[in-house]
């Protein structure tokens, strides 16, 4: 009589076939209910599919995010170096020393006044249609623009008609800074955000209290510019009118525009 072989061999692999798929389908239950797929590789291993491209799609996301609100990157953003010699944007080491000021009197599509503060190593910048004013009851409207490297503080001459700003700028004057109430960078930072920056100009033209104070309007922050009332305010006295000359070439904007002079970088 023929004796039926059940070999070890034989069962062993029919019960380790029903474990392993046993297990697979777990694995795989486990993993679809928290938002992974995941596949076992002949090697036992479990390869991640969607969950790990969900999540290095986030992180990518992140990672374009941080990059496009990176400081100066919408200055940098809007010019070709290739053809305009302002300075690239860069953030310096930290010097440790007084903050600056500038304003450039600025010739492009519309002539105004690109008024600066150095705050967390960048030009904080506003473009001041009228100019500033010493009346403490004037009110100059200023429009704030993408933040500028600190390098621009020299900038005096030609951009390149075609290119972003494009025409003459004037360093119309300059000098440092500080908190009205002695807080330093901390109090700056702090009216900044809040939107009510109050500062003191040491400039060679303009001196003492003024405030920048941000408007409830939709769209780019827009900001008014004011003086405050000390030893320095003078209602009788146009400023923007009256000092028509670089403080530091001494040049008229039609002498800079018809200088050969073109400012570049490196200067």
């Amino acid at each position: 009589m023929a004796t039926k072989r059940t070999g070890p061999r034989g069962g062993t692999k029919r019960a380790t076939g029903r474990k392993t798929s046993t297990r697979a389908k777990s694995a795989e239950k486990r993993a679809t209910s928290s938002g992974s797929v995941t596949k076992t590789t002949r090697a036992g291993r479990t390869a991640t599919t969607n969950g790990a491209r969900k999540t290095g799609s986030k992180t990518a996301s992140r990672t374009r995010a941080r990059a496009s609100t990176a400081p100066l990157a919408e200055y940098n953003a809007k010019r070709d170096f290739t053809r305009t010699a302002e300075p690239t944007g860069k953030i310096p080491k930290d010097r440790g020393k007084a903050l600056h000021f500038v304003i450039q009197k600025h010739a492009a599509s519309h002539l105004h006044y690109d008024f600066r503060l150095e705050l967390d190593g960048v030009m904080k910048s506003w473009a001041v249609p009228k100019g500033p004013s010493l009346d403490p009851t004037v009110r100059r409207l200023a429009m704030e623009v993408e933040d500028h490297p600190i390098s621009y503080n020299t900038f005096e001459g030609t951009i390149p008609q075609g290119e972003y700003g494009g025409g003459t700028v004037m360093l119309w004057d300059r000098g440092t800074y500080e908190a009205d109430d002695d807080g330093g960078v901390e109090s700056l930072r702090r009216g900044y955000e809040k939107g009510e920056l109050r500062f003191v100009l040491h400039g060679k033209r303009l001196q003492g209290g003024f405030v920048l104070a941000r408007l409830r309007r939709p769209g780019r922050p827009q900001w008014l510019l004011i003086k405050r009332r000390d030893d320095h305010a003078d209602a009788d006295r146009d400023i923007a009118a009256e000092a028509t000359t670089s403080v530091v070439s001494r040049r008229t904007m039609e002498q800079i525009a018809a200088g050969r002079r073109v400012w570049h970088s490196n200067r």
